[in-house]
């Protein structure tokens, strides 16, 4: 039995075969849409990975060792702990299944905290948002930011709650 799919035409529910992405009756658009994948495909084949890598992932050596971190065992065995440690509720807004483990005190900021168990903690996606941009204003952490030098590291989840949502 051949292989079918939806129209992408809008409101045309009638299958067609693969690997055409048309019916009979909207045909005349395959080309086109072929075209602009091609287009996409080029603009973001492995010149763009490698920008990407070099860009922001890679951009200094301790932005590489931070990363390589992020895939040790070391790093998976604490994020495990840690999630179990939280029960996977999140520590900033009590939502349950939380499964983002992150530092307290960023280690852009502090990199001796980095496989403390007692700077991690399980955090969901919003807080893990709204942190973020507070560590950027409070620490001066991110792509492109200074570090700020006499900014004082908070170790308090509940401290770091009510200031993230100033």
């Amino acid at each position: 039995m051949p292989r079918v799919r939806r129209c992408r035409y809008p409101g045309c529910h009638t299958m067609c075969q693969l690997p055409d992405h048309y019916c009979k009756q909207h045909y005349e658009h395959e080309a086109e849409y072929l075209a602009s994948r091609q287009k996409w495909a080029r603009s973001h084949g492995t010149e763009y990975q490698r920008k990407y890598n070099n860009v922001t992932r890679y951009r200094d050596d301790t932005k590489s060792a931070q990363y390589h971190f992020y895939k040790s065992r070391q790093w998976q065995s604490l994020r495990k702990q840690v999630l179990e440690r939280d029960h996977y509720v999140c520590q900033y807004c009590g939502k349950p299944n939380s499964k983002t483990v992150d530092h307290v005190i960023p280690i852009e900021f502090d990199s001796k905290l980095q496989a403390d168990t007692d700077n991690l903690a399980t955090i969901c996606r919003d807080c893990h948002r709204l942190k973020t941009a507070w560590e950027q204003r409070h620490y001066g952490t991110g792509k492109d930011n200074q570090l700020i030098a006499g900014a004082e590291p908070i170790h308090d989840v509940d401290v770091i709650a009510k200031l993230m949502t100033l």
